[in-house]
């Protein structure tokens, strides 16, 4: 199957970029101005003294009558463009947690719905380092300070909230699927069909019911005339653990290093600093993020801390049947996340 395998042509799209180039490039950073932040103080206000439930929050209860058209142009630059944004200045030092929270969820609800990040139901997740290892199989590697290397989340658009950055270290990293798979096109079309094979990622114990503790989608899928990736190396690694999942062929291994090496590249990725207050949205199906190691102060408000935010935008691209596996319902707007039996949806202010 895979010699007869036709490889999609080389990409030629916005979302097609190098991190070099795009590292000297601004117009991915997106100031906040003084009526955007009018808007977001006035919408807050009611729903604060209301002590109202992150989770309750629709579109419609957190109104931003221009900020909102605003977003809407982000979003599209985000799902049909570069791949991501950058808004900068969220003023978080004169806000609590609750209403950093809330102003956050609130403007995500102008992007998409918020799915489930884990079993726990938790929409509101916290990227933070808990003191776990990423070897621990049921751990995931945002609670620990470890280099995460480049993946994929499980929905359309992952939205960060820098709460603190970390003393030394923590940087954020994106690299372009599709500039890779251009890459891999030039250098190693022979290998490069493995990746197009359905592969099992392991689900760290987070099992949705029916569900095998795997799920099996191709890093590449080529569906609609777009290409979609979805990866984590680590995870396809660990699945191997399962007694019915067999081992990487060697033409499977030889391509997952050359992905690896290509998004490891200086001559690909893009490194970023966080500020506090600032708020990145990424498209996993064109972009892979990562984030390097990092050394936390030892006072608590030293200590790297983002929110997190998965968003299922309706205006956002068909995905193959096959990402049934791990998204549930292929339905933009009503996608992603991670379901299992009991979920119940969740917004904590705290790690958990």
């Amino acid at each position: 199957m895979m010699t007869s395998f036709e490889l999609p042509e080389e990409i030629h799209s916005p979302a097609a970029w190098y991190g070099p180039e795009m590292a000297h490039r601004t117009d991915w950073i997106v100031p906040l101005t003084e009526p955007d932040l009018a808007e977001i103080e006035a919408a807050l206000k009611p729903l604060v003294a209301a002590n109202r439930d992150i989770v309750t929050v629709q579109r419609e209860d957190f109104p931003l009558p221009t900020l909102s058209a605003r977003l809407q142009t982000i979003l599209h630059e985000v799902l049909d463009g570069r791949g991501f944004a950058l808004l900068r200045g969220l003023p978080i030092e004169q806000m609590t947690r609750y209403e950093a929270a809330l102003a956050f969820y609130g403007i995500g609800t102008h992007l998409g719905s918020a799915r489930s990040q884990n079993a726990k139901g938790h929409v509101l997740g916290h990227v933070k380092d808990l003191g776990l290892s990423s070897h621990d199989p049921n751990a995931r590697i945002y609670q620990t300070n470890e280099r995460q290397t480049y993946h994929t989340d499980s929905c359309d658009v992952v939205a960060l909230l820098c709460l603190q950055p970390a003393m030394t270290g923590g940087l954020s990293s994106l690299v372009s699927s599709v500039t890779i798979y251009n890459e891999m096109r030039r250098r190693r079309p022979d290998v490069l069909p493995a990746l197009f094979a359905p592969i099992e990622t392991d689900r760290r114990g987070e099992i949705p019911p029916g569900q095998k503790p795997y799920f099996r989608i191709p890093v590449f899928n080529w569906h609609a005339g777009l290409l979609s990736a979805i990866y984590q190396r680590q995870y396809i690694e660990s699945a191997r653990r399962f007694d019915d999942v067999p081992p990487l062929t060697p033409q499977q291994r030889e391509a997952l290093d050359l992905f690896d090496a290509l998004a490891n590249d200086p001559a690909l990725h893009l490194h970023m600093e966080f500020r506090p207050g600032d708020i990145q949205l990424v498209h996993n199906h064109t972009l892979l993020h990562d984030r390097t190691a990092f050394t936390d102060g030892p006072e608590p408000e030293r200590k790297r801390h983002l929110l997190r935010l998965w968003l299922s935008p309706p205006n956002a691209r068909p995905l193959p049947s096959v990402f049934a596996e791990r998204y549930g319902s292929l339905e933009p707007g009503h996608r992603g996340g991670v379901m299992v039996q009991g979920t119940k949806l969740t917004a904590p202010l705290e790690a958990e």
